[in-house]
């Protein structure tokens, strides 16, 4: 045992260079504020009017932290985006780019074209692509700036990534939802654990989070439904962003400095029954 070693640190993240895609919406916001909490320079990164949305939005946790927020545009969607992003941050710091967090992502598919036998092509790809095709994009673009020091890739899943959504309590229900979510969300747990084996020699880690139901609260309207939806989960409610803040710091620090190609489950015990 190295009784010299400081536990103190290890969740410390002073002088990392994060940048979080999404970082504006529901659950990206809560992930700045963690990595900002525990002394992170974080670039929140989202598709357009980023410090405006943050502001206009405001994240719930307000709070003056050790960490420095910054903004870029990156729309995930375009390979030429996110070169331009990851460019931008890494000539502003150095350089170098320590933690990435792919949160960003978008789907199709609502109504009866949510249903298998009713959903096109052209619908089917494109919820796929916004699952994890965002995913490889991201992580094949920050491969450079984390060759020479390493680097932790933290890419969001889903709890649909692992089973399927009940159709009993989903119905008509428009947040019913649509099979190339789950399928690419299903993709990111695979594409995690390649780029864990792959990337390993360059000692950049990649790891998951899977969360369980984290609606937004503008979404919570149907008390039936919701009564339904989070009676799936053992603890027999609904999470909130912040629970799965600590997931993303865990693997952005040092304290998860010997895990790759991992998932970590945040779902209220969903997955396990």
């Amino acid at each position: 045992m190295d009784l010299s070693f400081d536990y103190r640190k290890l969740f410390d993240l002073t002088g990392k260079v994060c940048i979080v895609t999404g970082g504006t919406g529901y659950i990206g916001s809560q992930f700045v504020n963690a990595l900002l909490a525990h002394g992170a320079t974080v670039v929140c990164a989202d598709i357009r009017d980023v410090e405006t949305r943050w502001d206009t939005d405001k994240p719930s946790c307000d709070k003056e932290y050790s960490g420095v927020r910054t903004f870029a545009i990156c729309d995930v969607s375009s390979t030429e985006s996110i070169k331009n992003c990851f460019a931008e941050v890494a000539a502003a710091h150095g350089g170098r780019v320590d933690v990435l967090v792919n949160c960003a992502t978008y789907c199709e598919g609502h109504g009866a074209g949510s249903q298998i036998e009713f959903m096109t092509d052209e619908v089917f790809a494109y919820g796929v692509d916004g699952s994890v095709g965002t995913v490889f994009r991201c992580t094949r673009e920050i491969i450079p700036y984390m060759k020479e020091n390493g680097g932790s890739i933290i890419n969001i899943a889903s709890m649909y990534g692992v089973v399927t959504p009940d159709p009993r309590i989903y119905g008509d229900n428009p947040q019913k939802n649509p099979p190339n979510y789950g399928a690419g969300k299903a993709g990111v747990l695979q594409f995690t654990r390649h780029s864990g084996a792959h990337l390993a020699n360059y000692g950049i880690r990649a790891n998951a989070i899977t969360p369980g139901p984290y609606p937004n609260p503008n979404n919570q309207d149907d008390a039936e439904f919701n009564k339904k939806l989070s009676g799936k989960t053992m603890m027999e409610r609904f999470g909130h962003p912040s629970e799965l803040a600590g997931a993303c710091v865990l693997l952005a620090s040092d304290a998860s400095s010997f895990m790759t190609g991992a998932n970590i489950i945040v779902d209220g015990g969903w997955t396990a029954w």
